[in-house]
């Protein structure tokens, strides 16, 4: 493992699979997240793929990849935690973002993203697990708010599924990949709605083992408010957070607001 935790993807089907699905949703401008050496990097130039931005942050592999990218290509490197990097600087055109997120930051990468008015598209390699919390549906077992975060801002594709041996070095735990596509028709107009929406759901998941009504209402939403809106909604007091899907959260937040 390198300095900042590196597992290089070295699986030629698994780097080809992942081209694939970023070239089918390609956008007019593209960003890779932390190439580390180059394996997406190379395979996106051999296709076709030029004048684009890799944001990397280590200055190792930073000057590796400036001795060892083709000149041709015209791609620009930049240093920088991607979490630090301000998203403006970019050209204010539809962006898809490719990259073998660096774990212990997934979420927070993918809700950067999700988030940037000019996100088209994304093609992102998770853990095996948090993969499985980004597409679960209301019910099932590992849906939790990044579930609904996720599924009320992106439509959201499986690729596939990823192996340790897949990696140099191998990690502790299997990974998958998966294809976001920015919908049509935006869910929330304004960053203040989604500030609002994202705080109501946190606190509803906020309590392990409680009812919706009791974790809102432990965090701060009034009793009667939360009784009225969920009666409306036809949800019976007992609903537990993980049993409300995520239109329904959009309308338990309006109720509540």
């Amino acid at each position: 493992m390198q300095k900042y935790g590196q597992h290089f993807l070295i699986n030629e089907g698994v780097i080809n699979q992942i081209v694939d699905a970023a070239l089918l949703l390609r956008a007019e401008n593209l960003v890779e997240i932390g190439p580390g050496k180059g394996a997406l990097t190379e395979r996106l130039i051999a296709r076709g793929q030029k004048n684009f931005t890799l944001v990397e942050i280590d200055p190792e592999m930073v000057s590796y990849l400036q001795t060892h990218l083709p000149k041709e290509a015209d791609v620009k490197i930049t240093q920088q935690n991607f979490l630090e990097f301000d998203l403006s600087l970019l050209p204010s055109v539809p962006t898809e973002f490719v990259s073998n997120l660096p774990y212990i930051d997934a979420a927070d990468i993918l809700d950067k993203v999700l988030a940037w008015p000019h996100f088209f598209s994304a093609v992102f390699m998770f853990q095996k697990e948090q993969a499985l919390r980004i597409r679960a549906k209301a019910g099932e077992d590992f849906y939790g708010p990044l579930s609904v975060f996720s599924r009320l801002r992106a439509r959201i594709s499986p690729i596939c599924k990823v192996g340790r041996g897949s990696f140099n070095p191998p990690p502790k735990v299997e990974s998958a990949v998966l294809a976001f596509e920015r919908l049509k028709e935006p869910v929330f107009s304004s960053e203040d709605e989604w500030k609002k929406f994202k705080k109501l759901v946190l606190s509803a998941f906020a309590h392990k083992r409680k009812t919706a009504f009791n974790s809102l209402t432990l965090c701060g939403y009034p009793k009667e408010a939360v009784s009225e809106a969920l009666a409306k909604l036809n949800l019976l007091p007992t609903v537990r957070p993980e049993q409300i899907n995520p239109q329904t959260y959009v309308q338990l937040n309006k109720l509540l607001v």
